[in-house]
């Protein structure tokens, strides 16, 4: 295993996902443009629900969570909206009930204690400022997966205006899975990180996910066009 065939086996995962959510974008967008701009919820959820069914309803699929994030006030029906499926793999919220697909039942009234403002979130605030595709994390999301996470998100425009953004989400541990053997083949420590220097998966035991790097003077190499880079003996 070489440096380039783990840098493609990279790009190859993650360019997968993001061509899978640049599609269900275009279909939002359309749909959009087709009601002239204005949607509602039940238009956005069905939708959603079908775009992302295929991905999320297979067992062990990689992407465990996706869909539609409106922007505040964008929906003529609500202020706030979360079209998000949950798929077969993903065991948020279920106790001991066998996982199926779902969609995500999050507090959208403003009023309520519990309700969380996601424009703050960083799955939503940097897409929109960069107009990118970005990956959010390794973190724990206590939104939608109690897990160590990874968000995968781009913006959704209309007419020259942001109404939302579009996602996936992913198991740290299916990333690790699929990418430690590849990274221990390299024979050194290699680490992947993110945009923000976070790792994502790491064969030193000193560097876990979610944690910071300071790539300052440290060689990487770029993994795709989201920000992805490994960086081999980094230690």
């Amino acid at each position: 295993m070489t440096v380039d065939d783990t840098v493609t086996a990279v790009t190859g995962i993650f360019g997968a996902v993001f061509a899978r959510i640049q599609g269900w974008r275009e279909s939002i967008e359309q749909l959009i443009a087709d009601a002239e701009g204005r949607v509602t919820t039940a238009e956005v959820d069905a939708l959603a629900g079908n775009l992302v069914a295929t991905d999320l309803g297979l067992p062990g699929a990689l992407v465990i969570g996706a869909g539609f994030v409106a922007a505040p006030r964008f929906l003529t029906d609500t202020d706030w909206h979360l079209a998000w499926w949950l798929g077969s793999s993903n065991t948020f919220g279920l106790g001991t009930a066998k996982p199926g697909l779902r969609r995500l039942e999050a507090v959208e009234d403003e009023s309520s204690e519990s309700f969380r403002d996601y424009t703050n979130l960083e799955w939503w605030r940097v897409p929109v400022r960069t107009g990118e595709p970005h990956i959010t994390g390794p973190y724990v999301d206590y939104l939608c997966t109690d897990d160590y996470t990874l968000t995968l998100t781009m913006p959704v425009r209309y007419d020259g205006r942001l109404v939302g953004v579009v996602g996936a989400d992913l198991y740290v541990t299916d990333i690790e899975r699929m990418l430690l053997p590849r990274l221990r083949d390299l024979g050194g420590l290699a680490t992947i990180v993110n945009s923000a220097g976070r790792v994502v998966v790491s064969t030193d035991p000193h560097r876990a996910p979610g944690s910071l790097v300071r790539l300052d003077g440290v060689d990487s190499i770029a993994c795709g066009d989201e920000g992805l880079r490994l960086v081999v003996d980094a230690a």
